[in-house]
């Protein structure tokens, strides 16, 4: 089963606070921020209940709160140029993938998992060191910077990096962090950049720590982007393609360490080493308009917008080996609710064919695994400022991969607080 990633819904403003429930907090934010601290504090839910499917029926919430500071080092200490970022999170809940035995390939709440415990989820050095050149190391999140396209969809399979969902094993997304460094190159519309983040499964153990020891390689990613804005009213999207490359040796899926066939042989599986993947992630505005907000860049005020993501993991060492999805968002539907959006995704993930021919060697009898296929509608209600709704309804088609399964229809609720 894939792991959960990161679940920010309301992004907050570095010097405004409007979208959020408590505003200036009185003027101690603002007292703060000419300080050079910038705090925000938030709390999400995600209800889900299988109407139809799995083997009962059931329903759970699960919970995630986010604290965090940004500290202007510039204001504090005279390091231009440099910010300090720290960030804790707590996951609660029971999952409705184990309460229900959805038995999904991908959470039908993203936010579960990865532990319901308290994290260490970001602490890292930013720094400016030239005109569009930006350097962090640190505590780091890998899906936070490479093939993010956001989380608003409630199911996995549309949110955060997608490589998280397909090889969670060694690329951990939100809340997990690992020792790295990311280094950005920004041209005009253009860019590059590129991560080194170690390899350590103990990233994964539930405790609040800064270190571990057992690191045993490093996860290369790298991404080149095009910030578009296209057409007569120059309407923006970000077109991204990248890739990545771990060190660790891991299970070839199918061969022993004779380079025949493992089947149902009690013979060591062949070691592979490293293991790689490509994507590529389109988000682009089709109509309406858009604002350039200083913090979060050109951000769509009403129209339709369309979403593409392809993600291909190392066929070897992966049984789920590659991901597509695909959304159409329309933002403010209504002259009246100009903060809401609804949306429509569907996607695909598939099971490793070298991988399901292998388990089926192994046990004659079991069924052959082949692809999960999901969709999901939402529409997203900001009730006031800081307080979001996001009634939506998913639906899953061959659970598992499984065609003998039957189809499940999720109900679900994600909501956002920031305060």
């Amino acid at each position: 089963m894939a792991q959960a990633q990161d679940a920010d819904d309301v992004a907050i403003p570095a010097s405004k606070w409007g979208d959020t429930i408590g505003g200036d907090w009185g003027g101690v934010r603002s007292d703060l921020d000419d300080k050079g601290i910038d705090l925000n504090l938030s709390y999400g839910n995600e209800f889900a209940a299988n109407a139809s499917g799995g083997t009962n029926k059931d329903a759970t919430a699960i919970g995630q709160v986010t604290a965090g500071v940004t500290l202007d080092m510039d204001k504090i200490a005279g390091f231009r140029g440099g910010s300090l970022h720290g960030t804790i999170t707590y996951r609660h809940g029971p999952s409705l993938v184990d309460k229900a035995g959805l038995d999904t390939l991908q959470l039908v709440q993203e936010a579960w998992g990865r532990g319901q415990t308290w994290r260490l989820t970001e602490f890292y050095w930013d720094q400016q060191v030239a005109p569009g050149v930006d350097i962090k190391a640190g505590r780091l999140t890998m899906g936070s910077d490479f093939e993010s396209l956001g989380c608003d969809a409630q199911n996995l399979t549309f949110c955060g990096a997608a490589v998280g969902n397909l090889v969670g094993d060694y690329w951990y997304n939100w809340p997990v962090s690992q020792w790295g460094a990311v280094g950005k190159v920004t041209r005009r519309n253009w860019y590059a950049m590129a991560g080194v983040y170690e390899a350590n499964t103990h990233n994964l153990d539930n405790n609040f720590a800064l270190n571990h020891a057992g690191a045993d390689g490093v996860t290369v990613p790298v991404e080149f982007g095009w910030i578009a804005h296209l057409g007569a009213h120059g309407l923006p999207g970000v077109y991204k393609i990248g890739g990545w490359y771990n060190t660790q040796h891991a299970d070839d899926l199918q061969l022993a360490v004779d380079h025949q066939l493992v089947g149902d042989r009690d013979i060591d599986p062949l070691r592979r080493k490293g293991r790689y993947g490509a994507y590529i992630a389109i988000r682009q505005q089709l109509t309406g308009t858009y604002v350039d907000d200083p913090v979060k860049g050109p951000t769509t005020t009403s129209g339709l917008s369309i979403q593409l993501n392809y993600t291909q993991a190392d066929r070897r060492t992966a049984r789920t080996d590659d991901q597509v999805t695909a959304a159409a968002i329309w933002t403010a539907p209504f002259a009246g609710r100009p903060e809401d959006d609804v949306a429509l995704f569907v996607g695909r993930t598939n099971v490793n064919a070298r991988a399901a021919y292998a388990e089926q060697l192994a046990d004659p009898r079991s069924e052959r695994a082949h692809a999960e296929y999901v969709g999901e509608f939402y529409y997203s209600l900001h009730l006031m400022p800081g307080v979001m709704l996001r009634p939506n309804v998913q639906y899953i088609v061959d659970p598992g991969g499984y065609r003998s399964r039957t189809d499940e229809v999720i109900l679900g609720l994600k909501s956002a607080f920031t305060l």
